[in-house]
């Protein structure tokens, strides 16, 4: 193992585990692919159960100092290290871009991001909740920390909100935290806990990179108090399976296939903030827009002009200039997407606008590139209104009656997100009130903050991430009640 220096920068030249203090390598690594040029990125750690077992035990021992550590102490030592996180900002960017594909500009801003989100968190706090105070008696109730969290992080955005969304919460209620990252983007989240290392005591903020065995080891680990997990409906029913064999708290942020409901009175003006929205990031976005239902008096006009902006957003490689659209990150998405995209084939639905083939040589000779696909009206039992695409192919459907498109909106097992755009606010409150998801947007959508809760409804999740209520999910709520003198057992 190697000891880190305080005052050093973390390089990017080599990728370590993070156990104890120290970084870590392992008899046999492995790498991932660069999705825009196929080429192998540096080799990561392949972590064994002796690894995991390493990284609980010494969690364990910090995670009793850490607890007593002040409130105030542990906020000074997240934005310490958001500082440093800030001062590397661009060498942080730049391995994004190549692990995980967006553009340079979109990585610079999970970045900056993850740096506010940091500095957010640190500007919340609980407070006991007194739910009784006499001269009799005082009935409050505390939170404390849960001890060792595990933190299994995706691939679509692992530093903002993925995992700097969880680092700082966990952290700062007095837990210590093992994150493991995604094997197809490990490299920002082992430099993350590098880094951490100049802020943190030994064993506070940990990393382990692995493969897919990784993460099982985990929820099953008898040493680990929660797993906080963001990722598919398959996998979180396998985790929330797991983790009851020892009854550990969990917290799932899983899959969603938002609808997006226009209005006949919507502000056109936002045509491509919507359509921005639904293909950022190549859509790999869990609470992006998924499903388009417009209303039939602007449908053609909506259409017309969203195929008008989309021949403007740029596709290639995240460290060309302009770029907007990525490749998707990894061949296995590649491959759903093709699947996907040869159902709307032989399906005979209506193109707008793109393909039903990737770009040529896509996946051999060049990276994981698809055009971005507009599909005209697609009938509601298709699979691509059905499912959860995670790539740039968007339908676009038309509604007249308000009931029928609530209904058709929330005829789904996701319930992650949903928007209504519209000018007419008691429309837009009449129409969200009835709209079966966790975060209901007016006018937006995905506008997600530190401070503000998100949890899914339905199969897309249990538990809330973030403000308030999402720190409380990494403690122990305990009640106290507190006599001046000795309860006759009566009264």
């Amino acid at each position: 193992m190697t000891t880190v220096t305080n005052d050093a920068c973390v390089n990017f030249d080599a990728f370590y585990n993070v156990v104890d203090g120290k970084l870590a390598s392992t008899t046999t690594t492995r790498c991932s692919i660069n999705p825009s040029t196929l080429e192998q990125n540096p080799p990561v750690p392949l972590s064994t159960r002796e690894d995991l077992d390493a990284a609980v035990q010494a969690a364990q021992r910090a995670a009793t100092i850490w607890a007593q550590v002040s409130w105030e102490d542990r906020r000074s030592a997240i934005l310490r290290f958001a500082t440093a996180l800030e001062g590397q900002l661009d060498d942080f960017a730049t391995m994004l871009t190549k692990e995980q594909g967006k553009p340079f500009s979109r990585a610079q801003l999970e970045i900056k991001t993850g740096i506010q989100w940091l500095r957010d968190f640190c500007e919340l706090v609980i407070s006991d909740t007194v739910l009784e105070e006499n001269s009799v008696r005082r009935v409050y109730t505390r939170y404390t920390p849960l001890g060792v969290v595990g933190a299994i992080v995706p691939w679509n955005y692992p530093v903002q909100p993925l995992a700097c969304g969880k680092i700082a919460p966990a952290l700062l209620t007095g837990n210590v935290l093992i994150l493991k990252p995604s094997p197809f983007t490990p490299y920002c989240n082992l430099k993350l806990a590098e880094l951490g290392l100049r802020f943190f005591p030994p064993g506070v903020l940990q990393a382990l990179s692995g493969d897919d065995n990784l993460g099982p080891w985990m929820t099953e680990h008898p040493g680990i108090d929660k797993i906080s997990f963001t990722g598919s409906i398959a996998t979180g029913k396998k985790i929330m399976q797991s983790c009851g064999k020892t009854l550990k708290r969990v917290t799932l942020e899983l899959g969603g296939n938002d609808p997006a409901i226009i209005c006949s009175d919507v502000d056109l003006s936002a045509i491509p903030t919507i359509i921005g929205i639904a293909f950022d990031n190549a859509g790999q976005i869990c609470c992006t827009i998924k499903r388009l239902y417009v209303h039939e008096d602007v449908y053609d006009t909506f259409l017309a002009a969203a195929l008008a902006f989309i021949q403007h957003l740029k596709l290639g490689d995240g460290f060309e200039d302009g770029v907007f659209i990525p490749p998707l990150t990894n061949i296995e998405q590649f491959e759903r997407v093709k699947a996907l995209l040869a159902d709307i084939k032989s399906s005979h639905l209506k193109l707008a606008t793109g393909s039903t083939e990737p770009v040529p040589g896509a996946g051999q000779s060049t990276g994981y590139f698809i055009a971005p696909t507009i599909v005209d009206n697609p009938p509601d039992d298709c699979q691509l209104v059905c499912g959860e695409q995670f790539g740039p192919v968007l339908p676009i459907m038309k509604w007249s009656n308000e009931n029928d498109v609530i209904q058709r909106a929330n005829s789904t097992q996701f319930g992650l997100g949903a928007s209504v755009w519209t000018r007419d606010m008691n429309q837009a409150e009449r129409m969200a009130k009835q709209l079966q998801a966790g975060t209901v947007w007016v006018n937006s959508h995905a506008e997600i903050g530190a401070k503000i809760p998100f949890g899914g409804h339905k199969g897309s999740g249990i538990g809330i991430e973030w403000g308030v209520e999402g720190m409380k999910a990494y403690c122990n709520a305990q009640t106290v009640v507190s006599r001046s003198s000795p309860w006759d057992g009566k009264s």
